[in-house]
């Protein structure tokens, strides 16, 4: 997979890192590397983006990863 090769550093830590953190401080702990594997094109994209591009989008750097995992946090 192409996207496995791309390294894109968030402060201390990899993006990978960054999303696994996320995931497990919500309780997602079961299978981070499942779920980081199937979402982390759409991240690298976003993260990709200008601010400005993101805010034309109605988000923030911050918003990436619950935007992307969105489908994962709803509550019923």
């Amino acid at each position: 997979m192409a996207g496995e090769n791309v390294r894109i550093g968030m402060g201390q830590g990899s993006l990978r890192e960054k999303i696994d953190l996320f995931l497990v401080n919500r309780g997602l702990a079961g299978g981070p590397r499942a779920i980081r594997g199937r979402r982390l094109a759409q991240i690298i994209r976003l993260e990709s983006k200008s601010d400005a591009e993101l805010a034309d989008m109605g988000l923030r750097r911050d918003d990436i990863m619950p935007f992307v995992l969105s489908d994962l946090l709803a509550k019923d």
